[in-house]
C-alpha cells in the first residue's frame, strides 16, 4: 500500500510573514496527524525570502509533542554546516524525547546562496563538501556508539544514550547522493520536484549498489513531487500557478521573492522562453483534482519503484494547502486518525 508522507517548507506568501509560516506549518502537522500520513519532514533553508524554516530541529521537537501518530523528521538537515556529534546529540535527544518517531534527513546541498553558506560555517577550518561522506560515516557512529578504536574521536559518546536510534535517510536530486546512500546502507529519498531529469535512473543505481548494513538489510526508497489538489481541475491550475511563478524566477534570476498570489501570476504576459521553462517545472509536479492527482502519483510510483510518496504543497493561501493535503488523504483512502 502506497505510504503518503509531507514534506514541509514553511513557505512564505506575498504580504506575509516568517511568523505566520511557522504557524501554519504546525497547524499542518495536527491535520496530517489526523489524516494519517506516514511522516512529516520539515526543510532547512537559510537567508530566503520565500521558506521560513531554518532550524529543523527545533521544529522536529514541537511537531512531536503536537502530534500522535507521525514520524517527524528533517527534509533535510545540511550536514556540511555541521559537526557530525552535534548533529547526532541534537537527535539523540529528540529520540529520546520521542522514541520511536524521529527520523533524520541529511543533505549536501547548502540550502542558501554561498555567501550564506560562508556565514553559517564554524570556523576558518570548516569542511568543503568533498568531506561529506565522511561526515555521514561519523553520524553514522556516532549515534549508534560504533566509533572505532582507530579514530581520532575513539572514545567520545553522543549524549543522551538511548535504547533507539533515528532513522537516517539521505536526501537527494543527483546519483551522487544516492551513491552514498547505497554505500553506508542508509534509506535514500529522490527530489523529483528539484531536478527530475533522470530521477528512475537514480533510484534503479541506488538500489543496484546498495550495500547491506547494519540498520538496514535491502535498500528503502522514496520520492518527493510537488502536488496540488483542488475540488477542480480549473482552480488546482489556478493555484497551482503561484508556485510556478516562483519556481520560474528562482531558476532564472536566483531572487524569486515571497510565494505570489495566484492573480498575479495569472497575469504575467510571459515570453516563450518562459512558457518553455514553466513546461519544465510541470514536469516536476502533480495538479489536477483528486482522481487526476492520483492518477498522476500512481503513475510516478509506479516509474520509480516506490512505495511512499513524500509530497510538497505550495500554493498562496494556507487554507488551499490545508484542503489539498484532505483531498489527497481522501483519494487514496487514508483514515482519519485520533490527533493527540
Amino acid at each position: 500500500m502506497l505510504k503518503l508522507s509531507v514534506l514541509d517548507q514553511s513557505p512564505i506568501r506575498k504580504d506575509g510573514t516568517t511568523a505566520q509560516a511557522i504557524a501554519e506549518t504546525l497547524e499542518l502537522t495536527q491535520l496530517a496527524d489526523r489524516l494519517d500520513y506516514h511522516r512529516y519532514w520539515v526543510a532547512e533553508h537559510h537567508s530566503s525570502d520565500a521558506l521560513a524554516g531554518a532550524a529543523p530541529e527545533i521544529l522536529i521537537g514541537r511537531i512531536a509533542g503536537m502530534t500522535r501518530n507521525l514520524r517527524v523528521g528533517s527534509g533535510g538537515v545540511m550536514l556540511s554546516h555541521y559537526a557530525s556529534l552535534k548533529v547526532a546529540e541534537t537527535f539523540r535527544t529528540l529520540e529520546a524525547l520521542y522514541p520511536g518517531r524521529i527520523d533524520l534527513g541529511i543533505g549536501r546541498a547548502p540550502g542558501s546562496d554561498q555567501r550564506t553558506a560562508r556565514a553559517l560555517q564554524a570556523g576558518p577550518e570548516a569542511w568543503g563538501i568533498d568531506h561529506y561522506p565522511y561526515q555521514v560515516r561519523d553520524l553514522i557512529a556516532f549515534l549508534h556508539d560504533a566509533v572505532p578504536d582507530n579514530h581520532e574521536f575513539a572514545g567520545i559518546v553522543a549524549n543522551p544514550q538511548s535504547p533507539g536510534a533515528p532513522e537516517v535517510w539521505l536526501l537527494g536530486s543527483s546519483d551522487q547522493s544516492a551513491a552514498y546512500a547505497a554505500h553506508f546502507g542508509l534509506p535514500f529519498s529522490f527530489a523529483h520536484f528539484i531536478s527530475p531529469q533522470g530521477g528512475p535512473s537514480v533510484v534503479e543505481a541506488y538500489r543496484r549498489h546498495f550495500r547491506p548494513s547494519a540498520l538496514h538489510e535491502t535498500a528503502l526508497a522514496s520520492v518527493g513531487i510537488a502536488v496540488l489538489c483542488a475540488d477542480t481541475e480549473a482552480k488546482a491550475e489556478r493555484l497551482a500557478a503561484s508556485r510556478d511563478l516562483w519556481v520560474l524566477r528562482l531558476l532564472t534570476t536566483g531572487n524569486a521573492g515571497q510565494i505570489p498570489p495566484p492573480e498575479e501570476a495569472m497575469a504575467m504576459k510571459y515570453s516563450d522562453e518562459q512558457r518553455a521553462w514553466l513546461r519544465r517545472i510541470r514536469a516536476r509536479t502533480v495538479v489536477g483534482t483528486p482522481e487526476q492527482v492520483r492518477a498522476g502519483i500512481e503513475a510516478k510510483t509506479r516509474e520509480y519503484g516506490v512505495d511512499e510518496l513524500v509530497c510538497v504543497t505550495i500554493c498562496y493561501e494556507h487554507r488551499d494547502r490545508l484542503r489539498s493535503y484532505e483531498l489527497l488523504a481522501g483519494a487514496f483512502g487514508l483514515q482519519a486518525r485520533e490527533a493527540a
